[in-house]
């Protein structure tokens, strides 16, 4: 696959993530795609109360043609996602795990 069939990918997990977990008055769902640096990400801001929220749903980078994993808090797993899309196991780096745990999974270790 191509990276720019990639960057499409990651937009439509991301996109129809957000749209399943919509905003509300209180909490914005943000979603950040930086095409040129290649980072994707879902980002929940607002406020409860006094009580600032602020965190990160998703984060994805593409690098050297494979999708770095940074964080995933999705109940599906953005790998497996990929995965059921077509993109090989070799082409996702679990960038969550630890680089010494990485060599103990079934994706990609750089």
């Amino acid at each position: 696959m191509e990276t720019i069939t990639y960057k499409q990918l990651i937009k439509d997990i991301i996109q129809d993530y957000a749209n399943k977990h919509p905003q509300d008055d209180e909490i914005e769902t943000q979603i950040i795609c930086d095409t040129i640096n290649n980072h994707y990400l879902v980002l929940y801001v607002g406020w409860q109360g006094e009580k600032q929220i602020y965190g990160c749903a998703i984060h994805v980078d593409i690098k050297d043609n494979k999708f770095w994993i940074q964080r995933d808090l999705t109940e599906q797993g953005i790998a497996s996602q990929l995965l059921k899309l077509g993109v090989s196991k070799e082409n996702i780096v679990l960038g969550f795990r630890s680089p010494f745990n990485r060599q103990f999974t079934d994706f990609a270790t750089p």
